[in-house]
């Protein structure tokens, strides 16, 4: 059984301090949007899914008990508070499009003269708490896809090793995971040999956070460090990259954790498809390309620190981007719970789907 990194019931919502692990599995209160800002921006919860879904629910949380005295007021206010979120992480795209999605139903139920106040609140957290479900399931089509993709370049039954990069499981979504969901779907098929993890600096998420749900799993799993990628090529037989994302542009430009471009350059070197494993919330049409992405830069400590032990020499300056852009041409296929598009064929395909879902 997979971890559970989110904890929702009836407006209580309970989050898994990812500052602490892997040495301490403890859960924190979320009482509100200032807590779900701050979890945020801290990363004692990390990950575009989980980021959006912890992010709404604190503001589930907040207006739970709540009374309105009238729907312009509740729009309001939960317009200001869902943009507040938006600014917590700025890289990551689920947030914001959660957030358009959401101030949009209370615009639409505002205007609609048949639904009392109580009702669109009531509408409105229903609409935040679906969020749980529905990653899960995503993720889960995500894992099934992505396990298919990869085995029908596999003769003859045979099994395959992966590597990750950064932490896509439970930790970073509602459950299941996304580029670990797909590693964990090829388990199930009894089709994965071994799965490689980086460590990730200079944060450690793969180290801390990926070893961490593997041994949990007993998921046959090694770590490696970061620099290791290119000689783990050269000597191990790896069927595939799999990673996640915090941000697709249309043309399949990626953003996701520094670290992956170079992934992306050596696995197109030695022939290694390179994948990407993203929600169709982590995709922005709105986006061009990838230099487009904003990239948020992380404090000079997460370097030059390991816990409370400086590691770097004392006035050394630093420069740490939290993201990196692989560029189109180094992905062989983005997994989503669609289906698996090449770059090329992305915008086309997310919007004929856009389109159809629309009209149902």
């Amino acid at each position: 059984m997979s971890l559970k990194a989110i904890k929702y019931s009836n407006g209580n919502l309970e989050i898994l301090d990812q500052l602490l692990l892997p040495a301490q599995s403890k859960y924190i209160d979320i009482k509100g949007v200032e807590d779900g800002w701050k979890a945020i921006n801290k990363m004692q919860v990390r990950g575009a899914p989980a980021i959006a879904i912890v992010g709404c629910l604190s503001l589930a949380v907040e207006i739970y008990e709540e009374m309105f005295g009238s729907k312009q007021i509740f729009k309001q206010e939960v317009e200001g508070k869902l943009n507040y979120l938006v600014s917590a992480r700025p890289t990551a795209v689920n947030m914001k499009l959660a957030a358009e999605e959401l101030i949009s139903l209370a615009n639409v139920l505002a205007q609609d003269e048949s639904v009392p106040v109580d009702k669109m609140k009531e509408r409105f957290l229903n609409a935040i708490e679906d969020m749980l479900e529905k990653d899960i399931a995503d993720n889960m089509a995500i894992g099934k896809n992505g396990a298919n993709e990869i085995l029908s370049n596999i003769p003859n039954g045979g099994s395959v090793r992966i590597l990750t990069h950064c932490n896509t499981g439970s930790l970073a979504t509602a459950g299941y995971g996304t580029a670990l969901g797909v590693i964990r779907k090829l388990q199930e098929m009894n089709r994965l040999e071994h799965v490689y993890c980086t460590e990730t600096r200079p944060y450690n998420q793969g180290a801390r956070l990926t070893a961490y749900e593997l041994v949990h799993d007993k998921l046959p799993a090694t770590l490696i460090l970061d620099n290791m990628v290119a000689s783990l090529f050269k000597s191990r037989r790896v069927a595939a990259v799999v990673v996640g994302a915090d941000r697709v542009a249309a043309n399949g430009d990626t953003a996701n954790k520094i670290g992956t471009y170079q992934i992306g350059v050596v696995a197109k070197y030695h022939n290694v498809p390179f994948y990407v494993a993203a929600p169709f919330t982590s995709i922005d049409l709105k986006i061009p390309s990838g230099d487009r992405i904003v990239i948020e830069e992380r404090p000079d400590r997460e370097m030059t620190h390991v816990g409370e032990h400086r590691i770097a020499a004392p006035g050394i300056a630093c420069w740490n981007p939290a993201f990196d852009v692989t560029s189109a041409d180094l992905i062989t296929g983005i997994i989503t719970e669609k289906g698996v598009f090449k770059p090329d064929e992305l915008k086309e395909k997310v919007e004929t789907i856009i389109s159809v879902n629309q009209k149902l």
